[in-house]
């Protein structure tokens, strides 16, 4: 599966932004999909995750109560609603998946998008 994140963008502090993936090819309802992020100079951290059918989902103790996962496999699309956004939150945004199960660590996905820029002003 190729993946492509479109969405991200300037926003302020306490304002939401929108993150799409598109997914290309017909096998995308059998990948758990996720969201992860890389802040400047630190390593990439996990966001989010959902699995095949949008019925287990996880997120980030830091996102919890803020951002919403969730997923359309008639469109090949997953979405990453992000509100009330904060400084902390400026990074770039990759959506990836993988066909084993729900995961949290970033090795254990094998297909990446080529991420999207979110950047929150104070």
């Amino acid at each position: 599966v190729q993946l492509q994140a479109s969405g991200g963008g300037l926003v302020q502090t306490g304002g939401s932004l929108r993150l799409s993936c598109s997914a290309s090819g017909h096998a995308f309802r059998s990948y758990t999909m996720a969201w992860f992020r890389r802040p400047p100079g630190k390593e990439r951290e996990f966001v989010a995750t959902i699995n095949q059918n949008g019925g287990r989902i996880f997120y980030a103790e830091d996102v919890k109560g803020r951002f919403t996962v969730s997923r359309d496999n008639s469109k090949n699309m997953v979405y990453l609603q992000m509100n009330n956004l904060k400084p902390e939150d400026t990074a770039i945004y990759y959506c990836a998946g993988q066909l084993v199960g729900v995961k949290h660590d970033a090795p254990a996905y094998g297909y990446w998008g080529q991420g999207t820029q979110v950047t929150v002003s104070s």
